[in-house]
């Protein structure tokens, strides 16, 4: 799953980065400048005031020299006894790793006789896990969270016993945590745990289905949902989940895995109805019109396509458009409506070959203008000689005028590259064929 960095255990350096955090504010640099020199005698640490050995070290800390700066706080604490320099140095160690075990012997000594100290026993959680001592970082554990609710200290014992191989046990406090605070990232690191170490899908699908009906779940949530049902290869949930997270965050991408659905599922109505509650979808909608044959709706769209932009190409649409919708195709009103629309079209500029094909194919075949439409299909084929489609309208043409020989050469190309599958190839071949034995029979009679 791919949320498993996301939503991983927690490293030790995580730990060290919250309770470093929490230390910052623990570190006073000594400040004797309202005091007379009599009064306060400053604290010298091999020779050196205190608060110049605090400066470097926090300077070290800063420039991420982790180990150096855990010196520094070592020799501060031996020298003073202060638990902020021990703490300071513990979480030095945690990110450099250098020394953990000679730290560890000091904190274990000072917790030891600060039982109460809540702090220390967050670092000496840290510091186990850290060296691997899951069974010692869960009895420390087990005393924190008797002394506190802290979110971040349930966590980090629940962090325990997952290392341990606890899994329930690390949960149940996760939960906990969960419904105090009704925190999405902790529902989802449970469901993670449940779903990579504990096969338990179907639970956390009830979790995150709940999350999903009775809060604001973040995208986080509904991709993790979708995971989990690609995982079961529901496809009809995680079509209503993309839809869902549509709804929330109205991306390309959401509408674009929606769509690849739909079609998948071969359901065209459904994607329509899909495209229409969202403004913006037009351009996608006027194919899916097309596609389905809702030729009044795309007429619309056409229209309103032509009034917003004056691009030419969209009356020859609406002229494709109108003849395929008519009932009656022989339909003089309906003809000489489409033709203008088409000259109109070619007029403003547009000749792009396909428009070209259907115009005149559609004059020949109707034998409205045979001669226009050859004029018009010779112009698609100087774009594309070898197109069979516009040879095949070609061959037609010929064959309206009578001129066999010329449409059964020119037919015998189309057959030759597309064969007798489609049905208009068939019927116009088997009718070319039918003529040039005619002619035979004529001439040789």
């Amino acid at each position: 799953m791919k949320y498993l960095l996301l939503f991983t255990i927690i490293t030790s350096s995580i730990f060290a980065t919250e309770i470093s955090t929490q230390l910052d504010t623990s570190i006073k640099i000594p400040d004797v400048s309202h005091k007379s020199q009599e009064s306060v005698k400053p604290i010298l640490v091999d020779g050196v005031r205190e608060d110049t050995w605090v400066i470097q070290a926090i300077w070290l800390e800063e420039q991420s020299d982790f180990i150096n700066s855990a010196e520094l706080y070592s020799k501060l604490y031996n020298a003073t006894g202060k638990k902020e320099y021990l703490f300071k140095e513990v979480s030095s160690r945690i990110y450099s790793g250098d020394k953990v075990q000679e730290s560890l012997a000091k904190l274990k000594q000072w917790s030891s006789s600060h039982p109460s100290d809540l702090v220390g026993k967050r670092l000496l959680i840290a510091l186990y896990l850290q060296e691997k001592a899951y069974s010692e970082a869960k009895i420390i554990g087990a005393t924190l969270i008797e002394a506190s609710d802290k979110e971040e200290d349930l966590e980090l014992v629940a962090t325990s016993y997952f290392y341990e191989g606890e899994y329930e046990k690390g949960i149940e406090l996760l939960d906990e945590l969960y419904r105090k605070t009704k925190n999405e990232k902790v529902l989802l690191r449970i469901v993670a745990i449940m779903t990579q170490y504990m096969d338990k899908n179907d639970d956390a699908i009830r979790l995150l289905e709940t999350h999903r009906r009775m809060d604001n779940p973040s995208s986080d949530a509904y991709k993790m949902l979708i995971d989990l049902y690609v995982k079961e290869k529901n496809l009809t949930k995680i079509l209503e989940i993309y839809e869902a997270l549509y709804a929330k965050e109205q991306k390309e991408e959401y509408q674009r895995r929606i769509i690849e659905i739909y079609v998948y599922q071969r359901d065209f109505k459904g994607v329509i109805k899909f495209l229409e509650s969202y403004e913006g979808n037009d351009e996608i909608l006027y194919d899916l019109y097309k596609k389905e044959k809702l030729f009044d709706k795309a007429k619309k769209l056409a229209k309103q396509f032509y009034k917003e932009s004056k691009e030419p190409k969209w009356l020859a649409e609406l002229a494709v458009l109108l003849y395929e919708s008519a009932d009656d195709k022989n339909d003089k009103e309906i003809l000489d409506e489409m033709i203008a629309l088409f000259d109109k079209a070619i007029s403003m500029g547009v000749d792009d070959s396909v428009y070209l094909n259907y115009y005149g194919y559609t004059l020949i075949d109707k034998e409205i203008d045979i001669d226009k439409g050859m004029e018009i299909i010779g112009n698609a084929l100087k774009q594309q000689p070898e197109n069979s489609y516009y040879l095949d309208s070609m061959a037609w043409a010929y064959f309206k005028k009578g001129e066999c020989q010329k449409a059964y050469k020119m037919m015998k190309q189309v057959v030759d590259q597309e064969g007798v599958d489609e049905i208009e190839i068939k019927e116009h071949w088997d009718k070319i064929q039918e003529c040039m034995k005619s002619t035979f029979i004529s001439v040789n009679g």
